[in-house]
């Protein structure tokens, strides 16, 4: 049989034949994923106003050691280097950031917004070689199966603190079953985020038994293909989730600040 040897082209940074506007879409989520770093790392630093009544911000949950009634181990900790900022964010955030950074859908994103790498299909990116996933720093994505364990029990605490948030103290002090605004909040934010973690690629090889071949293997199968259902809209999840539990913070936040009053609807 013939061989037939075929030369790839080679292009220089930013180098396309596509008609079409394909750097509209690494450029937004470029601005989405900037957007949401910057105001998540200066949220963590803040170290206040995080929680409101029951409410407590998805980005300090579990909270460890704090000022709020949802601490676990009282304040600060008397081992805490004085001469560093302390928020009760910095012992729990970098869970969901590096579940983040290491997922399969989110990776091939900034991939292509950050390091242009390629910027999009078919178009020239500015480095010539190639160093895979066994070298720093690409090579930390081996840890997303790691980082699910964490992530999963993320979502345990944050549905803890949507009970939580069903509960109102008044002014005498007695605790009363009711449902505010910041409860749906905080509830939609457990959904959107459940639906991303359960839609993971890790988790699907893992319930599906860690096999090749799923025929056959019965309540593997059907949860291979449940969590399936989830991982087809990934990405959907992926941003919905990112973008509300941003907004989660917000809203605690303002509440604590007293710029928003939570409105009780029971």
């Amino acid at each position: 049989m013939e061989q037939v040897q075929i030369t790839a082209p080679v292009r220089g940074w930013g180098q396309t034949r596509r008609p079409d506007a394909w750097w509209v879409q690494p450029l937004v989520v470029f601005l989405g994923f900037s957007a949401f770093i910057v105001y998540a790392t200066w949220a963590a630093f803040q170290g206040e106003y995080y929680h409101s009544g029951p409410y407590l911000s998805p980005f300090y949950s579990p909270e460890l050691f704090g000022e709020s009634a949802h601490a676990f181990f009282g304040p600060r900790p008397g081992w805490w280097p004085a001469a560093l900022p302390f928020s009760p964010a910095f012992l729990i955030l970098w869970a969901p950031v590096g579940f983040r950074m290491t997922c399969y859908y989110y990776r091939g994103a900034y991939y292509k917004a950050f390091w242009a790498d390629p910027p999009s299909c078919a178009v020239g990116e500015p480095r010539s070689s190639y160093l895979g996933e066994n070298s720093f720093p690409l090579i930390i994505q081996n840890f997303h199966r790691y980082f699910l364990i964490f992530a999963l029990l993320l979502i345990v605490f944050l549905t803890l603190d949507v009970w939580k948030a069903l509960w109102f103290e008044d002014a005498t002090g007695a605790v009363s079953f009711g449902i505010g605004i910041g409860t749906l909040v905080l509830a939609l934010n457990v959904v959107l985020l459940g639906s991303y973690t359960f839609g993971c690629h890790s988790l699907r090889h893992l319930v599906g038994g860690r096999h090749d071949r799923i025929a056959g293997l019965g309540l593997r199968r059907s949860c291979y293909e449940c969590v399936s259902g989830l991982n087809r809209r990934h990405m959907l999840y992926a941003w919905m989730s990112l973008v509300w539990v941003g907004f989660s913070d917000v809203y605690v936040r303002l509440c604590a600040m007293g710029i928003w009053s939570d409105f009780r609807l029971l």
